[in-house]
């Protein structure tokens, strides 16, 4: 007989006093992964099954061809979020998953068209968030912008002022700061997890 309890639509126990003691927060996830046809479909198959709140998904090239960089932005539980990285390890196409730190370098691209109608107030704000315009007409300009999460969605709500038609973002692209990579290949198909680091570390000492 299965123990008690609530459980998602998957059957997965939901453990309470994880629910209770823990608050949402927003992590940041670096995943290297094969560069193959699939592991996009695999990854979001897994966040999709566990019910993982996934704020942005982003995949691209890397320095090397034969592997890819996904950033994911998730919104759980601390609980929720080491069980994330945890199963994104066990793919077998994942090479290395990181958390990164809050003052990880990221940024995320948003196209935005409004009404044209007051363009010398658009173009006003466009100026204050150094954004640019990309097209102009009688009716609608087209705006692009780049920054954090905060200074576009600051962004969007000062243009909703003249009626927005349409919204474009990628999602967010980031890497760790400073000299040391994000992750980095020891071995053909292998890199250190945060697991990884940790046990070695603890080794050294």
């Amino acid at each position: 007989m299965l123990p008690k309890g609530r459980r998602n639509k998957q059957g997965i126990r939901i453990d309470p006093e994880a629910e209770a003691e823990h608050q949402p927060e927003r992590a940041l996830l670096s995943a290297l992964v094969k560069h193959e046809p699939g592991v996009l479909a695999e990854v979001s198959g897994l966040f999709s099954r566990r019910q993982f709140n996934i704020e942005s998904l982003t995949v691209g090239a890397t320095i090397d061809d034969d592997f890819a960089r996904m950033t994911i932005v998730i919104e759980e539980p601390r609980p929720g979020i080491d069980q994330a990285k945890k199963q994104l390890e066990k793919l077998i196409p994942v090479i290395s998953v990181r958390e990164l730190d809050r003052d990880a370098v990221q940024r995320e691209l948003v196209i935005v068209k409004v009404n044209g109608t007051e363009p010398d107030k658009v173009n006003a704000i466009t100026d204050m968030y150094n954004g640019e315009t990309m097209d102009a007409g009688p009716r609608t300009i087209t705006i692009q912008l780049t920054g954090d999460h905060q200074k576009i969605d600051d962004a969007l709500d000062a243009y909703r002022q003249f009626g927005i038609r349409e919204i474009a973002r990628t999602g967010y692209s980031a890497l760790a700061r400073g000299e040391a990579p994000t992750a980095q290949v020891s071995e053909p198909n292998q890199a250190p997890t945060d697991a990884q680091t940790a046990t070695e570390e603890a080794a050294d000492d």
